[in-house]
């Protein structure tokens, strides 16, 4: 599985944080002066699902995320333009990150408690299990998140828009699974963010989720959004997924008993890592 890409809270969130500008990022180095308005992105997102559920109709064979999608406009500079390159998995695994149980402390599954204050917004309890495609538990994988603060703005040099940081939220946290395949992250709801595909492009709230495997090499990334969101028609990453179904399974459950009293709302979300009902992987260039 994969998880990842990309970046981003009214006095309550005021920082004296400043951070230095850097590289633009590849949706600033496509906008033009006379950029599409949301209505013509829109069209452009009903009529290459419909185009893609001809082609399935017609016997072709689809991937989960089409590439190339027209109405992401930065897509053409985030796949790769070179044939791939083979390396050796075990020399990489000698210039990989080490990780483990005892590398991961329980502190880190927080992000609510990272700093000397609390950060602002609307705490979350978010817990699922990882699973292989015959739904058996994955155990002792590491999982990693990053998000937006409530303002929809992350720590992070190319995230300039004018939202607010919050000095008490860094949002990036980390926790292994358990015998049972289980992760749980105690965090703060994210906020929606301006993303320069279009006039007034704003991506759903999202919290990006990333999965080891035994090695570095098998890192999978994905994301995971939050039930009724009214930007889901309009956002082309999350609609380069062509099939509703396929787009549900990146959709957290509202889960009741997952909230805990007067302090967290509780949402689930299982991931499963394989096979034909596994959870969407951003390609690997994508968050290279």
């Amino acid at each position: 599985m994969t998880i990842a890409q990309s970046s981003r809270e009214e006095e309550a969130f005021s920082s004296s944080v400043v951070l230095e500008q850097t590289a633009a990022a590849p949706e600033t180095l496509l906008a033009t002066p006379v950029q599409v308005l949301q209505n013509e992105i829109t069209q452009e997102i009903v009529d290459t699902h419909q185009a893609a559920q001809d082609r399935e109709d017609a016997g072709e064979f689809l991937p989960i995320s089409l590439h190339d999608f027209p109405p992401y406009r930065s897509s053409i500079l985030r796949h790769p333009t070179k044939n791939p390159k083979l390396v050796d998995p075990e020399t990489i695994e000698l210039y990989s990150p080490a990780f483990g149980q005892r590398d991961v402390a329980a502190l880190e599954a927080d992000l609510t408690l990272q700093s000397t204050g609390e950060p602002q917004g609307e705490r979350m309890t978010v817990q699922g299990r990882l699973l292989d495609s015959w739904g058996r538990p994955l155990a002792n994988q590491l999982v990693e998140i990053w998000q937006a603060n409530a303002a929809g703005r992350y720590i992070h040099q190319r995230d300039q828009h004018p939202a607010p940081l919050d000095p008490h939220f860094v949002g990036a946290g980390r926790v292994v699974t358990n015998d049972n395949g289980e992760y749980k992250f105690t965090t703060i709801k994210p906020g929606a963010y301006p993303w320069k595909n279009h006039v007034n492009a704003w991506r759903p709230a999202h919290i990006h989720f990333s999965v080891f495997g035994t090695g570095f090499t098998q890192r999978l990334v994905t994301q995971m959004y939050f039930p009724g969101d009214p930007l889901f028609p309009l956002d082309p990453i999350y609609n380069t997924i062509w099939r509703q179904k396929d787009r549900d399974a990146l959709v957290g459950l509202y889960d009741h008993d997952l909230s805990v009293p007067e302090f967290s709302m509780g949402y689930r979300f299982d991931i499963v890592v394989d096979g034909p009902d596994a959870t969407w992987f951003e390609p690997e260039e994508a968050h290279a």
